[in-house]
């Protein structure tokens, strides 16, 4: 029987339309949320943000949790309450969006990169070990495809050094019982569409500890020790800013959305679960199409569901496979750019070669579509589309 003949040279694609990678899902109930905000009293620093930083800190566990304005905020926010400064080092891992390393410069401190695992594209503890320096202020680790890093491993490595988790991918996932949000002293979350809560941009940092807690929200408000809220409680107009802060307050219009998201959170999940069960079973006798291994004792979130194109089994790169997968109307990307990569990383000194499986992984990893508007046949497009072009390029 003849292969069916690839989009990409001319052959009807699997889908009619493209499918994204990810996308938000918003209901009739997430919009009555935001209409309702916009017709209170408060468009920003009202009730609506208090409402939604409760929320979350009983999702996550954690006694705080301070909403910012975006990921990245959360990211620096959570490193300058940490005390990170000029002259420290963070250690972040290869692979990751580039704010988990610029989060670091902002406060005039060098990133670090550590090695993966392969199985998992976590940070590797062992590369960890190796990087670490009588500089270095803080370990990030990153919560990647949405399964928790190995914290206790970490934490055996890491000695004094505090080890926080950029846990933007892996809301509503867990590690042995304990939910994300509490693995870590501070853990930071983001809320852009793609993400578990879509606020449309937004992001958050969960902790147990009041003085972080504190510092964080004087950071998000320019260093000013007292918001409008607090000055309105007491009858009075005066304030002191004591910190050079920023302005990273997340508006009540976006924790609207964000907390009537929130509630969908755990159903969310589910269904990610769901999609990636399908994914496993589809590709577990497809040779040379790799899914990431979920560790043991870790409820996954699955932000993204990634695999490793094993090379040897195949005539064409990555890059083709991309743009074959595209044309069937299957939305793939990538995640992520090794970060040292980047011209910018380049220009401060930051040179190829020094990570081989994260630089490897990168050469082979492809992210396919995962979101909870997704159906069935969505996910069996998905299978179908890469069973297709894997047979087209089989060796």
């Amino acid at each position: 029987m003849t292969a069916p003949r690839l989009a990409i040279d001319g052959g009807s694609p699997v889908r009619d339309a493209l499918l994204p990678y990810g996308r938000q899902t918003v209901t009739d109930r997430d919009i009555a949320a935001v209409t309702d905000a916009l017709r209170s009293d408060f468009l920003t620093t009202g009730p609506r943000v208090a409402k939604f930083e409760e929320a979350l800190a009983e999702v996550a566990g954690t006694r705080h949790a301070v909403a910012v304005s975006s990921g990245t905020a959360a990211l620096h926010t959570m490193l300058a309450a940490a005390g990170v400064g000029p002259g420290d080092e963070v250690i972040v891992p290869v692979i990751t969006f580039a704010a988990t390393a610029n989060a670091a410069l902002y406060l005039g401190a060098k990133p670090v990169f550590a090695d993966l695992d392969p199985d998992t594209l976590l940070i590797d503890p062992g590369s960890v070990e190796r990087c670490l320096t009588p500089r270095t202020r803080a370990i990030v680790a990153v919560d990647y495809a949405g399964q928790p890093a190995d914290y206790e491993a970490l934490a055996a490595v890491a000695g004094e050094v505090p080890v926080y988790a950029d846990a933007c991918h892996a809301l509503g996932g867990s590690s042995n019982g304990e939910p994300v949000g509490a693995l870590t002293e501070m853990s930071s979350f983001s809320f852009h569409p793609v993400k578990h809560v879509a606020a449309g941009e937004g992001g958050a940092i969960t902790t147990d500890d009041d003085d972080l807690a504190e510092a964080m929200r004087s950071f998000r408000n320019h260093g000013i020790t007292t918001d409008h809220a607090r000055r309105a409680a007491a009858g009075t107009w005066t304030y002191d800013m004591e910190v050079l802060g920023f302005n990273y307050r997340l508006s009540d219009i976006h924790c609207a959305l964000a907390t009537s998201q929130l509630e969908r959170l755990s159903a969310n999940v589910t269904r990610r679960q769901e999609i990636a069960a399908r994914y496993d079973a589809g590709f577990s006798e497809l040779s040379g199409v790799t899914p990431l291994v979920t560790r043991e004792g870790v409820f996954n979130a699955h932000h993204i569901y990634v695999v490793l194109l094993e090379s040897s089994q195949f005539k064409s790169g990555r890059a083709e496979f991309f743009s074959a997968l595209r044309a069937e109307n299957i939305g793939v990307n990538v995640h992520y750019i090794p970060v040292p990569w980047h011209p910018y990383y380049r220009e401060l000194g930051y040179e190829r070669g020094a990570w081989p499986t994260g630089e490897d992984a990168y050469e082979r990893m492809m992210t396919l579509p995962i979101w909870p508007g997704m159906t069935d046949e969505d996910a069996d497009d998905v299978i179908e589309a890469v069973r297709k072009v894997t047979s087209a390029y089989r060796r």
